[in-house]
């Protein structure tokens, strides 16, 4: 079949105005490629000054679809990281998702079902397959997978950095250029006394904060004093891997308590929503497994009438397209971590660059896939490994 015409065949092979069409994967490309930071971004699990990311490119009927594996460099986010993504994908993955053909990116969860686990890996190949299926069908992204929104509101997210000096001056460099939402990462030991500040220079902007699980239920009493700061949210204060306790915690703060690390399927987002556990959720494409598992979470928060926003995980342009096209749908209500690419990158490896406007939105654009261009020749520059499967 031909990419680009406005028919296509379905699986029976006849002729259908439908957007049903017939991948066939025939090749599988993993690149390891490796970015400097703009700056330092510090969380309760360590500081970075670079990143090691994992790139992915399925080719069909001569339409390549790019995915990003969001994996980190150590396993502290998530037990996934970049040296068991590789042989994840070009061993298990990558082999199934070559066999056979496929008539949409819903197909690849059951592909990759035999597979445990391994969320952020299936997350590259099914985003990439995603991509090139709207690319074949000369969609934009966005609207294949359901969005509605025309622009979508960008907020920032700030590591813990050397003093809280420092952190006030990057606060007013990113609400100078627009940013609608302030996140800071906390940790003990830096948390009240920088709100504090914050809130002394900055009393009424929007404002949340982010623990990456470091603190324990024993301190509660702790926790309870940034009800006096007027967050947005708390995300993620408790354990990783708990969701109970989250909703005793919950029934102790007046400020909104939003779950990240703990939701990793609709059913966890359904369970937690019912107990109490959350009043937002953090939606990270890759962290529950790409983007029809995204969707159902989005899904089920909808129904509950429940606020998510999509989170960020230092992601080069391609991972930030994907933040863009699956913050078009209609739950992403409040201003997600999809910022500029600027803010990270002197120079991204998506033409053209992210760009956020002056009243911090970023404007979503038509052309086909993702409706951005991966940069070949910064690819190949930054490219420190790379390997091709075929069928």
């Amino acid at each position: 079949m031909n990419a680009g015409t406005d028919d296509f065949f379905s699986e029976t092979g006849t002729k259908t105005g439908s957007t049903k069409s017939i991948m066939k994967i025939e090749s599988v490309t993993l690149r390891e490629i490796q970015m400097p930071l703009v700056h330092f971004f510090e969380t309760s699990f360590g500081r970075l000054y670079d990143r090691r990311i994992l790139l992915v490119s399925v080719e069909a009927d001569g339409i390549r679809g790019w995915g990003e594996c969001v994996a980190g460099e150590d396993p502290y986010y998530s037990p996934e990281w970049t040296e068991t993504a590789w042989p994840t994908i070009k061993k298990y993955l990558a082999p199934v998702l070559l066999q056979g053909e496929l008539s949409s990116g819903r197909d690849c969860p059951a592909r990759f079902a035999r597979v445990r686990g391994h969320r952020m890996s299936k997350a590259a190949l099914e985003n990439a397959v995603w991509d090139a299926e709207a690319r074949q069908k000369q969609l934009p992204l966005w609207k294949l997978l359901g969005g509605t929104r025309r622009e979508i509101a960008c907020g920032v997210s700030i590591g813990i950095q050397d003093t809280p000096e420092q952190l006030l001056q990057k606060i007013d460099t990113e609400l100078a250029a627009g940013y609608r939402r302030i996140k800071i990462k906390v940790k003990p030991g830096w948390d009240l006394n920088v709100l504090e500040k914050i809130r002394a220079r900055w009393a009424d902007i929007v404002l949340s904060v982010d623990a990456n699980s470091a603190y324990t239920l024993d301190e509660i009493e702790h926790l309870r004093k940034f009800d006096m700061f007027n967050l947005l949210m708390i995300e993620q204060p408790l354990w990783s891997d708990e969701i109970y306790l989250h909703s005793r915690l919950q029934k102790s703060l007046r400020t909104a308590i939003c779950l990240d690390e703990s939701i990793l399927s609709a059913r966890d987002a359904n369970f937690a929503i019912e107990i109490g556990a959350c009043r937002i959720l953090n939606i990270k494409v890759g962290r529950v497994g790409g983007f029809s598992e995204a969707i159902k979470i989005h899904d089920v928060a909808l129904r509950h009438n429940v606020p998510v926003w999509c989170g960020g995980m230092l992601e080069s342009g391609v991972g930030r397209a994907h933040n863009i096209a699956l913050s078009t749908l209609d739950n992403f209500r409040l201003p997600g971590d999809v910022s500029a690419s600027k803010r990270y990158w002197k120079e991204d490896i998506i033409e053209p660059e992210v760009e956020v406007r002056a009243d911090g939105m970023i404007a979503i654009s038509d052309a086909p896939g993702t409706g951005y261009a991966v940069r070949e020749d910064l690819l190949k520059h930054f490219t420190v490994r790379e390997e091709t499967f075929r069928a």
